[in-house]
């Protein structure tokens, strides 16, 4: 059964085209991947297929007795919801008549309660309550009463994730499940249970993850996104990245053949006479076309860092008898650690263990609950969070994403010193990180989630 045909689609934003003139099928049974660098328009083109983005061009057609669902890496909430009022937010039939039954266990009105079993009966949706909390269990969410607004990040995520692959269960049609980022903010016991769960239901599965390990446990086709083009793959990440160096090398030799008969060619024209013949015009024509393919660029950019770092002090950071505990739950009991100059440290701990509550403590964010914290004097920290480019949440958030790229920057220092004693601006600082002259001047929200996450 094919679930969605999409023919010559394009998309640009602004001179930046993501892509021309695509086309493909998504049929019954199919779990694909897409891998593309950041910024190539692999969230983009999931969110043509929802209907959240329109098409520059082409067509898009999706199955009438099918269903799309989508786990985005932006999620929307209420923040007063309770966790399981949150998950009974889904309005397919099976979820409504669950809250119809549950509503007239509460009414204890005998004919609401036969109305509602009737439903029950109707929609199969007897052990539906049941696989929501097996699934939020798996997904280490267990109490159900907390407040949307008071969870972590990763929590939000993890409950959404939840709610998402409930929806695929309850629904009766044939559902098409949309993933970008899936595996985010899962430790690895859930991101193995999620890799179990995808390759043994029965599911259509279009994916976008930079996991390959996860990629090659759950899809079998790959959709590579290059150079505005859709290329397919069947088979592993390895036969994905065979195929990649072949027509690579093959790109390349005709460059290279290109290259020769172009300067061939170069002489010819130099030596015509301003008089052409309707030959030599053909000819002329072969020749720019020629010109073209001996022309392309097949550099490829990389990110690169050197930058002049502060000299550290004999003192770097030392944690004494660190105590932090949530009501009941300990996180830190008498921890004490003394960092060295020049380390390099990974912290592991399932969810809710308390490793960003660490680092929160050691930056001052969150406060101890007893012991001592000595940094040393020269001493700056730099910090990747998890919740992305702004803490988000208050309205200064929403002013800062009409910001210019260039602009977020220039509040930090109009220059940047490198480790071999020089300094370049700001906007040469951003081409480090691969962010072009046009990207630079456009406006924070015009980013795409990975150019987010480099800025």
């Amino acid at each position: 059964m094919n679930y969605v045909s999409a023919e010559n689609l394009s998309k640009s934003y602004g001179i930046k085209t993501l892509f021309e003139n695509i086309s493909f099928n998504i049929n019954e049974g199919d779990k694909i991947a897409i891998v593309a660098k950041n910024g190539s328009g692999k969230s983009t083109l999931l969110k043509i297929l929802m209907g959240k983005e329109i098409a520059d061009s082409g067509t898009v057609i999706i199955n009438k007795d099918i269903q799309v669902v989508l786990f985005d890496q932006e999620i929307e909430f209420n923040s007063d919801l309770s966790i399981d009022e949150f998950m009974m937010t889904l309005d397919s039939p099976p979820i409504l008549a669950l809250k119809k039954y549950h509503a007239s266990l509460i009414s204890e009105n005998p004919e609401e309660m036969e109305k509602a079993i009737a439903e029950m009966e109707i929609q199969k949706a007897w052990d539906l309550e049941n696989e929501m909390k097996q699934i939020l269990s798996h997904l280490k969410i267990t109490d159900l009463s907390a407040k949307m607004g008071k969870l972590s990040g990763g929590q939000i995520k993890r409950v959404a994730l939840a709610k998402l692959l409930t929806e695929t269960r309850a629904q009766h049609t044939h559902t098409l499940l949309i993933m970008d980022e899936p595996t985010n903010h899962l430790d690895v016991e859930m991101v193995e249970w999620l890799e179990n769960y995808l390759s043994k239901e029965k599911i259509t599965l279009l994916l976008v993850t930079h996991d390959r390990y996860f990629l090659d446990s759950v899809c079998d086709i790959i959709w590579e996104m290059e150079d505005k083009n859709l290329y397919f793959h069947n088979g592993s990440y390895a036969t994905y990245l065979e195929n990649k160096m072949i027509r690579e090398d093959n790109f390349n030799a005709t460059i290279d053949k290109a290259n020769n008969l172009y300067r061939k060619e170069l002489e010819w024209m130099r030596r015509q006479p301003k008089a052409r013949t309707t030959k030599s015009k053909s000819r002329i024509d072969a020749f720019y076309d020629t010109e073209k393919v001996a022309k392309t660029n097949t550099k490829k950019q990389s990110l690169e860092l050197d930058f002049e770092m502060k000299r550290l002090g004999n003192k770097i950071l030392e944690l004494k008898n660190i105590n932090k505990s949530f009501g009941n739950l300990v996180l830190l009991k008498d921890f004490s650690y003394q960092f060295q100059r020049g380390e390099k440290i990974g912290i592991v701990g399932k969810n809710g263990a308390g490793k960003s509550t660490l680092l929160n403590i050691i930056q001052g964010f969150e406060p101890k609950d007893s012991g001592e914290i000595e940094t040393g004097e020269t001493i700056k920290f730099g910090y990747f969070s998890q919740k992305g480019l702004f803490d988000g949440g208050d309205s200064s958030t929403s002013l800062r994403m009409t910001e210019r790229v260039i602009d977020f920057i220039r509040e930090i220092s109009e220059n940047f010193p490198l480790a071999n004693g020089r300094t370049i601006s700001a906007s040469q600082f951003l081409r480090l990180f691969l962010f072009d002259d046009q990207t630079q001047y456009s406006p924070i929200s015009k980013l795409s989630g990975g150019e987010k996450r480099r800025l």
